[in-house]
């Protein structure tokens, strides 16, 4: 009598298709949900692998990392800092093409006295001169990302935004009614002034910051036609809209900056009310 013996080796059951390529035959499984993955969808975790959709469904399910100012901490692009540089640059391209773009948004303090106050923020996106944009941009460009990933993308447009404003503000205030002032060099000196006050904050060493802030100031008032008024503004508005930002304590943080942001609004809104009925009386 002969007993029946199974083939060797055992036959294996067909490998499945990836669940993302159904044309790819694998034998590896997702150890969270099972489906069956390809090499190219595997991501390894600490027990086995995981498939896309485990990963992407593990990272929204832990808290954001936040700074000191309340800002999620991000490692990706700086949006908001590219994103300006770009504008900056698209409204000089314009300048170029039409010499009425820079009449239209310069900052004239009689003009804007009379009803156009608009030009207290375009003015900061126009620029007279190739090292001029250069500058402000290459400043931009290295200062802003730092700033944006410690505060947020939020916290640092209210700082640029409320920086531009502050040396349109002093440059209201302080020059004459026919002189005309563009540049976003209020908003870089805002930040200037935010990373050191953030720079101060973590401990780090500002010994260079303050050497190229000190030398920028000199620059500012040594050479004819710069506008001191919004350098000068922007540092100051800079600096009280960092500190606002980063010693506001986590227990009321977020109450505690919007309404430093709102009384720098409320402020900068009465000197130009002061300012205009000047001019216009």
């Amino acid at each position: 009598m002969s007993t029946p013996y199974p083939p060797y080796p055992p036959p294996q059951p067909a490998p499945a298709g990836c669940y993302r390529h159904p044309d790819r035959a694998t034998y590896l499984g997702c150890t969270r949900c099972g489906r069956p993955i390809c090499p190219e969808c595997m991501h390894a975790a600490a027990v086995g692998q995981q498939c896309p959709d485990c990963v992407r469904a593990g990272a929204a399910s832990v808290p954001p990392v936040r700074t000191a100012a309340g800002g999620i901490q991000r490692s990706g692009t700086a949006i908001v800092s590219y994103a300006l540089i770009a504008v900056n640059v698209l409204v000089f391209v314009l300048q170029k093409s039409s010499t009425t773009v820079a009449v239209g948004l310069a900052l004239v303090p009689g003009w804007v006295a009379g009803g156009e106050y608009y030009r207290l923020l375009t003015s900061g996106f126009i620029h007279y001169g190739l090292l001029h944009i250069l500058f402000n941009m290459y400043a931009l460009y290295i200062l802003g990302p730092p700033l944006e990933r410690h505060l947020g993308r939020i916290r640092f447009t209210a700082l640029y935004f409320l920086s531009l404003l502050g040396g349109s503000v002093v440059v209201y205030l302080f020059s004459a009614p026919t002189a005309a002032t563009g540049g976003a060099s209020g908003a870089i000196f805002g930040l200037f002034g935010a990373t050191f006050v953030a720079s101060r904050k973590l401990n780090l060493d500002v010994g260079w910051l303050v050497g190229l802030i000190a030398v920028n100031l000199v620059i500012t008032f040594a050479v004819p036609n710069i506008s001191w008024q919004g350098h000068v503004g922007g540092l100051v508005t800079g600096a009280l809209v960092a500190a606002a930002f980063v010693y506001a304590p986590r227990a009321n943080r977020n109450a505690i900056q919007l309404t430093a942001c709102v009384g720098l609004l409320a402020m900068f809104g009465a000197l130009v009310l002061v300012r205009t009925a000047a001019l216009v009386g």
